[in-house]
């Protein structure tokens, strides 16, 4: 067997956990030579959690923008890039889950660069192929305090939704990864329990996707076997409620799987989460959840080797792919049904007649690159939507 050609580039972070790990704030602005930062955050924030953030920071925070909104919609995005700009900032504190992650990301690119955000997102050519722009503009560092455990944390891609066209515009610069993460036990407790849930469902689908995708390597493969193993672990009813060291596990689960993602992309699950998410205002998570065991199943066995992985990550047994696919989703909706989870899209609302369109839209997402089975069409998506709904 020829051995196979791979890189595997882990980009450098500097991680701080525990109750002093905001001490480290002050510290890392001042490595960073940053004097006039700017907390990015939504207005549920406002209190004890800004309070923390601010006194971390000291006399090095400019201003503070608390208009992040969920799914991180352009309109906030484009006000959050004033801000940088009016305050002339040099560097983007975001506090909160993805939406705030996001939105940091995608406004330090915006204040940076010439032109909107459709003339600098990912497109899909005649060819059918995905190409992003090179922006080349230098960005602000970015520093996150999350709240809740989303994989957004170690990514370079900044997705944005464009209600006016129900478009979802990828934003990709690896300037905008973070510099640095603290991970303070106050404040991953703050999120309520259904949302670090949800959180998490979207890493544990997105572990599974990573292992059964395309490409990989031994590295990644590790990564995301872990970032599998622990969430399952720790994303329990009894435990991810009210235990700060659970939500710090699932929380460096999803930094695992963010890391591992990044070499192997993901599939469709994820694809029709962001499309389902974005549209009918569900969490990613959730949506993810209702849908993945029907993507598996329609990946059948293109994803043979991924479903081993998966099987070995959760403890399954694995012989046949028939066996070890059959003994992967009835785990999964186990831990499902144990999660209260709803089994179908009907029932958080979505229409059967606006599957076409969420079909549609999901089909220029560029994470479908990663799918193990090739989809050729939107009404393949469809396909596993009705089943799913």
């Amino acid at each position: 067997m020829q051995m196979p050609s791979f890189q595997h580039i882990t980009p450098p972070l500097r991680l701080f956990s525990g109750p002093t790990s905001l001490e480290a704030l002050g510290k890392e602005l001042d490595r960073l030579k940053c004097r006039r930062a700017m907390i990015i955050c939504g207005p549920w924030a406002e209190g004890p959690l800004l309070d923390a953030v601010l006194a971390g920071a000291g006399d090095r925070c400019a201003g503070v923008f608390t208009g992040v909104v969920a799914h991180s919609p352009l309109a906030s995005v484009e006000l959050a890039a004033q801000e940088l700009k009016r305050l002339e900032a040099d560097a983007a504190i975001a506090l909160g889950g993805g939406s705030s992650i996001v939105t940091a990301r995608a406004a330090t690119i915006l204040a940076a660069e010439s032109g909107d955000a459709r003339s600098l997102s990912t497109t899909r050519g005649a060819d059918g192929k995905l190409h992003s722009p090179k922006l080349l503009a230098p960005k602000l560092p970015q520093l996150i305090v999350p709240t809740t455990p989303t994989t957004a944390m170690v990514k370079a891609g900044s997705a944005v939704f464009d209600p006016a066209t129900g478009d979802r515009l990828a934003l990709f610069d690896p300037k905008t990864r973070a510099h640095a993460i603290f991970v303070h036990p106050e404040l991953i407790l703050s999120s309520p329990h259904a949302l670090a849930v949800s959180a998490s469902l979207n890493t544990f689908a997105m572990a599974i996707e990573g292992l059964c995708s395309r490409s990989g390597d031994p590295f990644s493969d590790a990564l995301l076997m872990h970032a599998l193993r622990v969430t399952a672990q720790h994303l329990v009813k009894t435990t991810a409620a009210d235990d700060a060291n659970a939500r710090a596990q699932l929380v460096f689960a999803a930094m695992l799987c963010g890391q591992g993602t990044d070499h192997t992309g993901a599939g469709i699950t994820t694809v029709l989460g962001h499309a389902i998410g974005a549209s009918h205002h569900i969490d990613n998570g959730i949506a993810n959840g209702i849908v993945l065991p029907h993507v598996l199943r329609f990946n059948g066995t293109f994803a043979e080797a991924g479903l081993a992985k998966v099987a070995a990550a959760l403890d399954l047994p694995r012989s046949d792919t028939a066996s070890t696919l059959a003994a992967v989703t009835d785990e999964i909706d186990r831990r499902f049904a144990e999660l209260s989870i709803p089994h179908h899209l009907r029932g958080v609302r979505v229409p059967q007649e606006g599957l076409a369109e969420i079909a549609d839209r999901a089909i220029g997402d560029w994470f479908l690159t990663g799918n193990p089975r090739a989809v050729k069409s939107a009404g393949e998506l469809k396909q596993v939507l009705e089943a799913a709904w």
